[in-house]
């Protein structure tokens, strides 16, 4: 009886080890870490930082959005040391700045609405006539009588590519769209417009939109990563060459299993670490 107790104890002492193991390497640490770019991405990079921080106070870590052309342009001129990007690198982006990059987890791009619209759904067709001028009045799909207030995000934004080749299949956009420069001014705007209708990371979903069916597909995490939802993309982290020190930890623990938790309570779906130049 006595060595099961020992060997129980011996177990718990392992797995509370083994539970504190990720934040441990961070003991001794001393330095900054700036990070910026991709809006999709701050709830993850927020939190690491909050527990790497709580865990040893001597690192200082910043997060801060712009979008993913921001993320590129300031790691590849060295003010950041990640730059966060909602899509793949550009062969000349590498090229210019030398980037490492690091996919870790998956997002869907989501159609959204305010929620006192009755539209529940759209086809494929339906969103490219809409974003091209085509479809101007919402009693055209289904919706009340009423202008239709198209809302884009900013020209660089990894959310708005992925929108752009996945949703409405590189078609054309008005020119006459509000553009808005994050996931969260997005879910704002189209909150307090009822005419709205843009899109944000199936991540930012909450009740102040709505996500109506797109070509019968409804957007969730699940559906995104089982593959019957295609309006996906990966998130990466971004360096200007290999990383290391702070910033090499940092990515390392992003790809943990508390980091994977992280990311799912975020919203999103981690994946395995796999580097891609």
């Amino acid at each position: 009886m006595k060595k099961f107790i020992i060997a129980m104890l011996l177990c718990a002492v392992t797995a509370a080890s083994a539970a504190a193991a990720p934040l441990d390497v961070f003991a001794g640490q001393k330095g900054k870490l700036d990070i910026a770019g991709g809006t999709a991405h701050i709830p993850v990079m927020k939190e690491a930082a909050k527990r790497i921080m709580t865990k040893n106070p001597d690192i200082r870590i910043t997060v801060a959005g712009g979008g993913s052309g921001v993320g590129v342009k300031q790691v590849g001129e060295g003010l950041v040391e990640i730059g966060n990007t909602g899509r793949p690198l550009k062969k000349d982006e590498i090229e210019k700045y030398g980037l490492v990059s690091f996919p870790f987890a998956i997002d869907g791009v989501a159609v959204v609405v305010n929620p006192a619209n009755k539209v529940d759904e759209l086809s494929f067709a339906q969103l490219m006539d809409i974003y091209a001028g085509r479809i101007k009045n919402w009693k055209e799909v289904g919706g009340d009588d009423g202008a239709i207030n198209i809302y884009v995000r900013e020209d660089g934004s990894g959310t708005r590519e992925v929108f752009t080749d996945k949703a409405i299949k590189k078609g054309e956009v008005v020119q006459s769209a509000n553009v808005v420069n994050s996931n969260g001014a997005m879910k704002t705007a189209v909150s307090k417009d009822p005419r709205a209708i843009g899109y944000v990371g199936i991540g930012h979903i909450d009740k102040s939109v709505k996500a109506p069916r797109l070509e019968g597909m409804t957007a969730t995490q699940d559906n995104a990563a089982n593959g019957s939802y295609t309006v996906v993309r990966n998130l990466f982290m971004n360096t200007k060459g290999e990383p290391s020190g702070i910033t090499k930890l940092f990515i390392d623990y992003i790809y943990t299993p508390e980091g994977a938790e992280i990311i799912k309570d975020s919203g999103y779906i981690p994946i395995q670490r796999e580097k891609s130049n």
